[in-house]
């Protein structure tokens, strides 16, 4: 622990399992004080406070905000935005519904929160957004149609927002994670006729040979939220383990 966070109030979005838990795991051993967003706690007891929010729902937005209110009063130093969800199929596979639900909570979500939260980040130390997006917004990957449209435009609006709130002091960072060995992906492993078999070509797509693991992904995300890179702004990291920028190599 090296202090960085200490007394820092951060909210981390999804905060119950997988990349979310583990952020909120990380602000904790650095010193912050963190609430933990999610529509179910998870693993997230003994993190800090917990509040019940769907960021799909723009009425439980409105409600967490004033849980949130009522436990700190008005300042807020650190939003991660991590709640996401994934489909499965191309464009022509892919229901109007798959296309509501997932820019439901990928894109409108995060937006929302940030609406609704915008005043308290103005009041806080240093203030910083950090969204979640994907390494599936810089590449393409069969069959996931409205996932990658969902984390392009939010990597997108990363950067919008980084210019936009120039002048208030909010920076704005995003990172783009290759896949993660989270709950999540597990439960599309789940899905498949042999997840063991899955599982070893989603590693295998990977320049690295594996899964990027929750605990990388987190650290990239404490470095752009960190009150020390206050020159870091509308930038977004790659943590995916080279499937942006680097071919499987081929024997």
């Amino acid at each position: 622990m090296n202090g960085n966070f200490l007394g820092l109030r951060a909210i981390v979005t999804g905060a119950g399992s997988g990349i979310g838990l583990e952020v909120a795991r990380q602000l904790k051993d650095e010193g912050a004080e963190v609430i933990g967003l999610d529509i179910e706690p998870g693993l997230f007891s003994g993190l800090g406070k917990f509040v019940l929010c769907d960021v799909s729902l723009e009425q439980s937005v409105k409600q967490a905000t004033g849980e949130i209110s009522k436990i700190w009063g008005g300042s807020l130093d650190i939003l991660i935005n991590n709640a996401g969800i994934g489909a499965v199929g191309s464009v022509v596979d892919s229901s109007p519904e798959d296309w509501e639900r997932v820019f439901g909570i990928n894109v409108f979500g995060a937006a929302r929160i940030v609406r609704y939260l915008y005043p308290h980040l103005v009041k806080g130390r240093s203030p910083v957004i950090v969204n979640v997006c994907s390494v599936a917004a810089a590449i393409g990957i069969p069959k996931r149609a409205v996932y990658s449209a969902s984390k392009g435009a939010l990597e997108s609006l990363t950067r919008s927002m980084a210019s936009d709130f120039l002048s208030e002091g909010i920076r704005v960072n995003g990172v783009n994670p290759g896949t993660a060995d989270t709950p999540w992906v597990q439960r599309l492993l789940d899905q498949t006729s042999d997840p063991e078999v899955e599982r070893k070509r989603l590693e295998a797509r990977q320049p690295i040979g594996r899964l990027v693991s929750a605990r990388e992904v987190a650290h990239a995300i404490l470095y752009l939220a960190s009150p020390i890179s206050l020159s870091t702004t509308g930038t977004i990291l790659a943590v995916d383990g080279g499937m942006a920028s680097l071919q499987v190599p081929r024997e």
